[in-house]
């Protein structure tokens, strides 16, 4: 979702039936990215993190396309939390709890006692799971403001471990610490869990991943509300502001992740509010119904003028509708009001490169620099760097932005090989040239390494029996 974030960018997923930029089903699994989003998870979830000493830039937080129910922390200090959480939610304040609850199992070490008393067999599968898909759609997507780069299957096997009752009743514990000390209610968290308690009673194939990884329990539920009740900070209450952007990426993530028809059922043209069109205008993009959605933007650039994510969501639809030259200003005018966003860049430069002249290459070029400054792992950045340089000749240094790409995604042995055929053609000793040679020696290929390459590639090649046989 940054982007969705702003809108949705999806790639992955013929399996689950997703296209391009849009969400046909409620259900799908991925990474997302969306500034809007991310920046509001941030706000909630840096001072929680300051309050438990740790490392606010060391701890990575990622949305993950699902409309169910979970949050939880894996291989190390990384939270991940479904859209179906945000959306589920009544108020910012059980957002907030659903963190400091994570964050306390981080703080606890938590995942790491439990991996120490797991296989080694069973770790190595999870990180060869994550490998490719975690590192390529953690870092980043294109035009809009969301990525979806992940299949379900990995985060399947994110949830296999599971938490011990007493590590669930630190991590509430913390949760609630962690909320007082930053001035903050535990309700949220009790209202969460209270609301949610009867999937217990539901049958275990029925129940959310959340409570397979989180033990759930009346008792355990009437603990925290003791613990939270006697807190001088009990009944302070979410400001205005915060419900109301709230509310808004909940409409958007509902306008990009269910049916149009369900989310205009949702939002009918009798809800003129700010989430309502906001979502009434990622409905009638997905619909393809382009003069409806930008006629449902303009309304609410009317309202402000100055909104990034709003210029950012015009410019995706315009762009993801064929109207390239016109996405252009959006994109723009987002990052005038929004510069340090490195997605929204990267969304200008996909509409650059599209554009197909030199001076858009050139341009585009000047903003992926300064967008993977930023997001160094970004695969779909260095794959619009690799489209530009193409476009002006520059074929020596598209392939090491192709080596750049394979590298950010794992695959080790595609980066060798990009990363050679550069080598050969880049003037020996500048940058670029280094930069190539240091990517050759941390991919150089051992023998396994081959083998495995040359499996992928004989996968990959068409059956010209059956075709000849078709």
């Amino acid at each position: 979702m940054q982007k969705i974030l702003c809108t949705i960018f999806v790639q992955t997923v013929a399996a689950t039936g997703l296209m391009a930029a849009s969400l046909t089903g409620v259900h799908a699994q991925g990474l997302i990215r969306d500034t809007e989003i991310e920046a509001v998870m941030r706000e909630y979830a840096d001072p929680l993190l300051v309050a438990a000493n740790l490392d606010v830039d060391a701890v990575d937080f990622y949305l993950v396309g699902d409309m169910e129910f979970n949050a939880f922390v894996a291989l190390g200090q990384n939270i991940f939390m479904n859209t179906g959480a945000i959306i589920r939610a009544e108020s910012p304040n059980e957002i907030k709890g659903i963190v400091a609850h994570e964050i306390g199992h981080i703080e606890g070490a938590h995942i790491i006692r439990r991996s120490s008393e797991g296989t080694r067999s069973g770790m190595a599968a999870m990180a060869a799971t994550l490998g490719v898909g975690l590192i390529a759609a953690l870092t980043g997507a294109p035009d809009a403001g969301a990525a979806i780069m992940a299949s379900s299957g990995q985060f399947a096997t994110l949830n296999v471990l599971t938490y011990t009752r007493s590590q669930e009743a630190s991590a509430d514990q913390a949760a609630v610490r962690f909320l007082n000390a930053t001035g903050q209610s535990g309700m949220g968290l009790v209202a969460t869990f209270e609301r949610l308690a009867y999937q217990e009673r539901i049958s275990h194939q029925r129940r959310w991943r959340y409570f397979r990884s989180h033990p759930l329990s009346s008792e355990r539920v009437a603990a925290l509300r003791r613990n939270v009740e006697q807190s001088p900070y009990v009944d302070v209450a979410d400001s205005e502001e915060d419900k109301a952007t709230l509310a808004r990426i909940q409409a958007k993530i509902i306008g990009f992740m269910a049916p149009p028809a369900q989310t205009l059922t949702r939002y009918p043209d009798t809800d003129t509010s700010i989430p309502g069109r906001y979502a009434r205008a990622v409905a009638y993009y997905k619909q393809g119904l382009t003069s409806q959605a930008e006629a449902e933007v303009n309304g609410l650039l009317e309202l402000e003028p100055d909104n990034p994510f709003f210029h950012e969501l015009k410019g995706q639809m315009l762009y993801e509708s064929g109207f390239t030259h016109r996405s252009i200003a959006p994109y723009q005018r987002a990052i005038k009001l929004m510069p340090d966003a490195p997605l929204l860049r990267i969304g200008l430069a996909s509409a650059l490169v599209a554009e197909g002249t030199d001076e858009a290459a050139e341009a585009a070029l000047d903003h992926l620099r300064l967008a993977l400054v930023q997001e160094p792992q970004n695969p779909f950045a260095w794959f619009q760097r690799s489209l530009a340089h193409q476009q002006l000749g520059e074929t020596a240094l598209a392939e090491l932005a192709t080596a750049e790409r394979a590298y950010a995604a794992g695959d080790r042995m595609q980066a060798h090989v990009f990363a050679m055929r550069a080598h050969e053609d880049l003037e020996h000793g500048d940058e670029a040239w280094v930069r190539a040679t240091e990517i050759l020696e941390v991919t150089r290929p051992d023998a396994r390494d081959r083998r495995e390459w040359n499996q992928r590639q004989l996968e990959r090649r068409p059956n010209f029996q059956n075709q000849i046989r078709s």
